[in-house]
């Protein structure tokens, strides 16, 4: 009966075993995310409707926030460095695993259990359960944790700066198209003075105030400003598409995509640009997300360093085993209920006469039978707990060449900071010598304007009057229409660097 309950005891504990090692990745799965782990993004392909109306810089830049893959992939990179974090610190745990085996072994073979000689089929199961817990490794597992969380802060700030310059790059097609479509504009009006100045020409030629060549250069310069509209809606549909692309918007669905076009001022509508080139740098140096990712970087390969110094130290451990086995050829000795009678004579001397004494005597019957499987399971089980110290003294310099290997990533990440200070002081000085120059040309071609306005309407009253030819008149023309290209393009080219400096200063992206 002892017995008995014993195996029924095994059983219950084996069970409540397997049940919790199986439940166990279950509540790892269910574990909460590290806090400020970045959203899930909606499914890539999923149909949405696009927003009605005019477009504005920022329902643009917070559209193509939402749906651009090369932020995606960067929020997808700090989750995929967060589980690389969350399995550093699950290191720290001690591990326990069971294992189970079945075999069968045929002819001469040694009996698993009893190490005796037999030549039998048998069929053998072994059982393990084993749990480890590291108790010392030179600090990596620590440092391991310490350089993992520093990676996952600098892939979070990757994700600012992705968002950062596709918030740029999208300002800048926004302009470029608002720039394309004024172009395209300016060109209309061109053409309709052109037919307009044509028309009056016919009256001239017919009242015989002007030859007929003046009316073939007329047609000429429409020509040329017809196709100057054409290259400017050219210009326009290719900045529409870029903008497109950036949002991540399908063209061939985007037929009624329009922006709505702001009122921006004029360059010299504002005090002549005076920048603190030092002040605008370190205020961007303080906050801009690449240069904090790249000082992370730096820390983790310092934790790298660390860590792989830690290859010099001895390792500790500490393990605890059950094991257990069964075996079909092991028996047990049992005694039956029946027995054997076996009689037995002596001859004993009485008086010098040999007389046979008959004794009859009864044995019982004792029988091999084959032991239970939790019988074995029970009667087997054993348990075994050690300390495991490894001392590294010589492998093939691995640990030395893998620790100067790290200094060597470690002065590389230094170098890359500092690379990325100097591209971010390079940004600065250019944007503001951009912007100095697109203000300074704005002024300039706004004279250059206004002075050949002047002309063009003095070439037009002598020419309506027969005192120019059509050649010099279009020349005139053609001057004024130049330099209000000029004016429109630099316009718009100071006021996105002007945009640009903002943000280094940490102002909010608008128009």
């Amino acid at each position: 009966m002892k017995q008995r309950t014993t195996s029924a005891s095994l059983k219950r504990r084996l069970l409540l075993a397997g049940l919790a090692l199986a439940l166990a990745p279950a509540a790892q799965a269910q574990t909460p995310a590290v806090p400020g782990s970045p959203p899930a993004a909606a499914p890539s392909g999923t149909a949405q409707a696009l927003p009605t109306g005019p477009w504005t810089l920022q329902s643009a830049v917070d559209y193509a926030l939402a749906h651009n893959l090369n932020v995606r992939l960067s929020e997808l990179q700090a989750q995929n460095n967060q589980q690389v974090l969350r399995q550093s610190r699950a290191a720290l745990l001690p591990s326990a695993n069971l294992s189970g085996s079945q075999s069968w072994q045929y002819g001469t073979s040694v009996n698993p259990l009893t190490y005796e000689f037999q030549s039998n089929t048998v069929r053998a199961n072994n059982f393990a359960g084993v749990a480890q817990l590291t108790l010392f490794q030179g600090f990596q597992l620590r440092n391991t944790i310490k350089r993992n969380d520093l990676d996952y802060k600098a892939s979070l700030a990757d994700i600012e700066k992705a968002r950062n310059d596709l918030s740029l790059n999208v300002a800048s097609a926004f302009l470029q198209l608002v720039l394309a479509q004024e172009l395209v504009r300016a060109n209309q009006t061109r053409v309709a003075s052109d037919q307009e100045q044509i028309a009056r020409t016919r009256i001239l030629l017919k009242a015989g105030s002007i030859p007929e060549s003046t009316l073939l250069d007329g047609q000429s310069q429409l020509a040329t400003d017809e196709l100057n509209v054409v290259t400017a809606q050219n210009q326009a549909d290719l900045a529409r598409l870029s903008l497109l692309q950036l949002m991540n918007i399908d063209p061939a669905n985007a037929g009624g995509f329009a922006i709505a076009v702001p009122q921006l001022p004029d360059p010299d509508e504002e005090s002549t640009l005076a920048l603190d080139l030092n002040a605008t740098y370190q205020t961007a140096a303080s906050t801009l997300p690449e240069i904090r990712a790249a000082e992370l970087r730096v820390q983790s390969a310092r934790r790298g360093t660390d860590l792989a110094r830690g290859g010099y130290y001895p390792r500790l451990a500490l393990t605890g085993q059950v094991f257990s086995g069964y075996s079909s050829v092991r028996t047990v000795t049992s005694i039956g209920n029946d027995s054997t009678a076996r009689r037995t004579t002596f001859f004993v001397d009485n008086g010098g006469v040999q007389v046979p004494l008959s004794v009859t005597t009864y044995q019982r019957n004792i029988v091999n039978l084959p032991q239970g499987f939790w019988d074995q399971l029970n009667q087997n089980l054993g348990q075994q707990v050690q300390f495991q110290l490894n001392i590294p003294i010589l492998n093939g310099l691995q640990v030395r060449t893998g620790v100067q290997r790290a200094i060597i990533n470690e002065q590389a990440q230094v170098v890359r900071a500092e690379q990325a200070r100097l591209t971010l002081r390079q940004s600065i000085e250019q944007a503001y010598a951009d912007a100095r120059a697109a203000q300074l040309q704005y002024a300039a071609a706004k004279r250059q304007v206004a002075a050949l306005t002047l002309t063009q309407r003095n070439s037009e009253i002598r020419f309506n009057n027969g005192l120019l030819n059509g050649t010099e008149f279009n020349i005139a023309k053609n001057n004024l229409n130049f330099a209000e290209s000029n004016r429109i393009q630099a316009k718009y080219s100071f006021i996105f660097r002007r945009k640009v400096l903002d943000f280094y200063q940490g102002k909010p992206l608008a128009l």
